[in-house]
């Protein structure tokens, strides 16, 4: 005899695959579809879509749609300058509505960490589990990036960790290029802010957007950039990393990865040597 599952087991059995959220404002009958004449199979069939974090292609668009206008960027730089603190710059994230995504996020997704950290890690977008905490990094890419941290010595909380975008996408959609545009000045400020002896990007999308560099994350790992903030007179140290959702999914690149934490290990020390 069949077990009967109850409406909160069948509930959390959706969002434990994935199904967290509605997309429309009306149910659809998918059983009344069945005998629904079939859709061209052409025009059906869906567009190619890389999972998160995974190496761009030379000259792949990463960030699609409309971009955003000059006022727009103009003002969350505004409003960004003048925070003083990472504090500050967290709150006038709260109060900030210029960008679209926060009407259908859970939470703002702002740093995980120690924001006088020496070392920041900086991935895409939140995901759903990151969306339901309001952390980043805490699904499954977020235990591995934490074993990463710990192969070379680091807790995580003795680091910062932060997104591009703070607000999860859709369906973990990629951000569009307004999104992404609206968001980047607070994350320039909050680099400026943080000041960390070395500035990490892991994956294709954070890369372009903070290094400018849109080679494959594969040609671009392994080497060290200049960041240079704004309102900074000193370059920061830059380097790329495979995203942690990437290595899940191919295991085979840890490797490389391995010898870029133990670059990133040497570069922590010789700053802090310099320090002293």
């Amino acid at each position: 005899m069949m077990e009967t599952l109850s409406p909160l087991e069948i509930l959390r059995w959706h969002v434990d695959m994935g199904a967290d959220e509605t997309i429309g404002e009306q149910t659809v009958d998918r059983f009344a579809l069945i005998d629904s004449p079939a859709p061209d199979a052409a025009a059906a069939k869906p567009a190619p879509v890389s999972p998160r974090g995974a190496p761009a292609q030379a000259g792949a668009a990463v960030y699609p749609g409309p971009g955003p206008s000059e006022e727009m960027v103009k003002s969350a730089r505004e409003i960004a300058s003048q925070a003083s603190d990472v504090d500050a710059l967290h709150k006038a994230l709260l109060a900030f509505d210029g960008c679209g995504l926060k009407k259908t996020a859970t939470n703002l997704v702002f740093v995980d960490g120690d924001p006088a950290a020496r070392l920041m890690l900086v991935g895409e977008a939140p995901g759903a589990q990151e969306d339901r905490q309001g952390l980043p990094f805490v699904g499954p890419s977020g235990e591995l990036l934490n074993k990463m941290l710990a192969s070379i010595g680091l807790a995580r909380s003795a680091v910062l960790i932060s997104n591009t975008v703070f607000w999860r996408p859709p369906g973990n959609r990629t951000p569009t290029r307004q999104e992404s545009a609206i968001c980047l000045p607070f994350m320039e400020r909050l680099i400026e802010l943080v000041a960390p002896d070395i500035l990490v990007t892991l994956g294709g999308p954070a890369t372009k957007a903070l290094l400018g560099q849109s080679q494959g994350v594969g040609r671009l790992r392994g080497r060290w950039f200049a960041y240079q903030p704004h309102s900074a007179t000193n370059p920061i140290d830059a380097t790329v990393l495979i995203h942690p959702d990437y290595l899940l999914l191919t295991p085979t690149q840890k490797r490389a990865t391995w010898q870029d934490l133990l670059m990133i290990k040497e570069k922590l020390s010789l700053a802090a040597k310099a320090a002293d």
